[in-house]
């Protein structure tokens, strides 16, 4: 097992967020430089496909069943990811994801934001994900 490693230590956010947007259904429709330098992806990699494709196994499907109940109950989803980088490397990211709404109040898609997890924070949610998904076996 890799030892857990902040995404700040070896991939630089330099103060920039990582932004994405999806459609309803996950699938990307935008990222920004910063999330590109940092999954390893060029946007062309990205685009047209489900956001899953930066997911690490060592996430446990209840935090993104979660994260699907709060926000299809239109509220914005507040959680720590651990992605898997396109070389197979893996960065911790703080996430908010947000529901976007169209001028008729129809839900269009998602946008999510993430900065890096606090080093001090990375063990601790490492440990719990690992109890979580040997619940779920």
């Amino acid at each position: 097992m890799q030892k857990p490693v902040p995404v700040d230590e070896e991939f630089s956010f330099e103060g920039r967020a990582i932004v994405s947007e999806t459609d309803v259904e996950g699938v990307i429709t935008f990222v920004n430089r910063k999330f590109c330098e940092i999954s390893g992806y060029t946007a062309q990699e990205l685009l047209g496909q489900p956001h899953n494709i930066l997911r690490h196994p060592d996430m446990p499907k209840t935090i993104f069943a979660e994260m699907w109940k709060t926000l299809h109950a239109g509220i914005t989803a507040h959680i720590v990811i651990k992605n898997l980088r396109k070389d197979g490397k893996f960065f911790w990211v703080d996430t908010q994801i947000s529901p976007v709404y169209n001028d008729d109040s129809m839900l269009v898609g998602y946008i999510a934001a993430r900065k890096p997890v606090a080093t001090s924070d990375i063990q601790e949610k490492a440990d719990a994900y690992k109890k979580l998904i040997d619940q779920e076996s």
